[in-house]
């Protein structure tokens, strides 16, 4: 557990366009290539993974504060497609061409909407939720998980009154252990993983709910872009102990089969947590479609 160095390396900002700051956390070598990591839900950017594997492998992981989570200020307007414009400023700013990317859960829509827009040059998708909008992905879903799915589409005032009144961290990582398989709670219970996770939650959570509740009616609404359009390369990776039924309720199946370009890999010993645990694998075999890419400008 200790080699999964929980701690940022670096943290930077910077001022967007319109004024607002976008922050990110970075682990690796300064000249490594970059990976963007889009984080699961509620969660800042100070908690990384597979930080021991970066230097052999020459990435960097950059982890970015999504408006409203952490220390990137509110964007009352924010979509998947203006989170594209955003990174796209923080890319210019940082010289950053074709960098990888790494979607978990809730952050798979962020990462496919990156790809969608040829930001990136590789993706890979961890435990990633899927598109809820699907007929054939809604009914598979549990009835209590599909009755909070109509309910955040639906937008209804009064239920998103009481979803923002009873949104916080631990709150939220109660609710994660709850329906995580023992698998995963093996990794969620222990520490330094426990502390570092509830301190990524607190920071995410810092500026109140709504940037959290912003991503969910993001996420669950139709995706504004076509996922079978994608074509750089995608890897799937998902645990088939996983009991989180919002990451996707067929364990990516539906979702990988829209690519025309993926692998698809299903571990029957893991969970949802295996962004951690098979951390190692993932960054190696997302590492291999850099082929002779330059991860610098000029």
């Amino acid at each position: 557990m200790a080699r999964m160095h929980l701690t940022p390396q670096r943290k930077n900002s910077l001022r967007l366009k319109d004024g607002r700051r976008l922050a990110w956390y970075e682990w690796g070598p300064v000249t490594g290539h970059p990976v963007l990591f889009c984080t699961g839900a509620g969660m800042s950017g100070s908690l990384g993974f597979g930080a021991a594997q970066l230097d052999s492998l020459h990435l960097k992981l950059l982890s970015i504060d999504r408006p409203g989570l952490g220390d990137s200020d509110p964007h009352p307007g924010k979509t998947l497609l203006s989170w594209c414009d955003d990174v796209a400023e923080l890319l210019e700013n940082q010289k950053i061409e074709a960098p990888l990317c790494v979607g978990f859960s809730q952050g798979a829509p962020f990462a496919f909407a990156l790809a969608s827009r040829g930001m990136v040059k590789a993706l890979a998708i961890v435990s990633g939720q899927d598109d809820f909008n699907d007929p054939g992905v809604a009914s598979l879903l549990p009835p209590q998980v599909a009755g909070f799915v109509q309910l955040v589409q639906s937008r209804d005032a009064k239920f998103l009154d009481e979803f923002a009144r009873t949104a916080n961290a631990d709150g939220f990582f109660h609710l994660i252990v709850s329906m995580s398989s023992e698998k995963d709670r093996s990794l969620y219970d222990s520490e330094p993983f426990k502390s570092a996770y509830l301190r990524c939650l607190k920071e995410g959570f810092r500026l109140g709910p709504s940037g959290y509740i912003q991503d969910f009616l993001n996420v669950m609404a139709p995706w504004p872009f076509d996922v079978r359009r994608i074509n750089v390369p995608v890897d799937f990776w998902y645990g088939e102990q996983d009991t989180n039924a919002t990451h996707s309720p067929n364990f990516g199946a539906t979702l990988s089969k829209k690519l025309p370009n993926h692998t698809y890999t299903l571990f029957k010993e893991e969970g949802g947590s295996l962004l951690w645990t098979r951390a190692e694998e993932i960054l190696r075999k997302l590492a291999t479609k850099l082929g002779s890419c330059s991860s610098h400008r000029g």
